[in-house]
């Protein structure tokens, strides 16, 4: 089994700006391994049965209202009970002070007590969807990454079949750079992968014969973006001669990235064939579909219309 992807607690809180105000050393070695956090409502009745140390645990207004009822000793009881379960992080929301007992609980056995300003549901939103990014499963293809007219395109192909030269011919068009060469993929959620480059070589192209150019200063900022959505897979080929392509885009490909199917196509490459313009069109018509015309279909229904009116 794989290792689990990680991210320092210490980069979440400069992330987010939480005041720390319980700080165990070493702070900055304590890693979150769980994309999942935790109101622990039940853990607070004395309930552990599915209790998850490893979840960042959130005490919002509902959480410290229901202590402020308790008396006092048994309040004292269920925090020191809490504490014990040595929780990864507490993080109190809504501007909430924490009880001492708590704190001085947490000082004894090493346990980072957090505060934000946030209400509740908007940092859980949050930071759900920053741990999914951080820690989410990924694979880096090689291949290169585009945004063209709001949609990501996944360049995949031999070296050598013009993957970069076609991004290069994008950019100059006003579309944007996300990764060459090598493309870092994450599965952000069921249905979403988001890709981006290594930092090395974020924002370089290599072109044979030229070497490698920084986009970003060549171009400017706005030819280039950190990550993107992959939305469509574009298999760059060498053209076979005598080899059936599709030529009403009737087929549906698809190519499946960390289990995740992804609509794909496959384009053939030969000098002459103006690439950039391709993929252009290539995702005006992916959106097209997406918003439900398809015009290869509408195609085929208006021939098979015209076949039988002259039957």
């Amino acid at each position: 089994m794989s290792e689990p992807y990680k991210i320092r607690l210490s980069e979440l809180v400069n992330e987010f700006h939480f005041e720390v105000l319980v700080r165990p050393e070493p702070f900055d070695e304590i890693q979150v391994v769980s994309n999942e956090v935790n109101r622990p409502g039940l853990a607070l009745t004395g309930f552990y049965g599915c209790f998850e140390p490893e979840r960042i645990q959130l005490i919002g207004n509902a959480e410290n209202r229901y202590l402020a009822s308790l008396d006092p000793e048994v309040r004292r009881v269920l925090l020191q009970n809490f504490v014990d379960k040595k929780p990864i992080a507490i993080l109190y929301t809504t501007g909430i002070q924490p009880d001492e007992l708590l704190l001085a609980r947490a000082r004894e056995k090493g346990i980072p007590v957090l505060g934000t300003a946030e209400k509740t549901s908007p940092i859980m939103a949050a930071l759900i969807s920053s741990l999914n990014m951080h820690l989410a499963p990924r694979i880096t293809r090689h291949g290169t990454l585009v945004e063209v007219f709001g949609e990501g395109l996944l360049l995949l192909g031999d070296s050598g079949v013009g993957k970069s030269e076609s991004a290069i011919e994008l950019i100059k068009r006003g579309h944007r750079l996300i990764a060459d060469d090598a493309v870092e993929i994450k599965r952000v959620s069921d249905k979403t992968l988001v890709g981006s480059s290594p930092e090395i070589i974020r924002h370089y192209i290599e072109l044979r014969g030229i070497g490698i150019v920084d986009v970003q200063r060549l171009f400017g900022m706005g030819a280039v973006k950190n990550t993107e959505r992959i939305d469509l897979v574009v298999q760059l080929e060498t053209w076979v001669e005598g080899k059936m392509y599709d030529r009403l885009g009737l087929d549906d490909e698809c190519i499946n990235i960390l289990g995740i199917d992804l609509p794909a196509i496959t384009v053939p490459v030969r000098p002459g064939r103006d690439l950039a313009a391709i993929l252009e069109i290539a995702a005006m018509n992916f959106r097209q579909k997406q918003m439900g015309y398809n015009t290869a279909e509408e195609f085929s229904k208006k021939l098979m219309q015209q076949m039988g009116a002259e039957e």
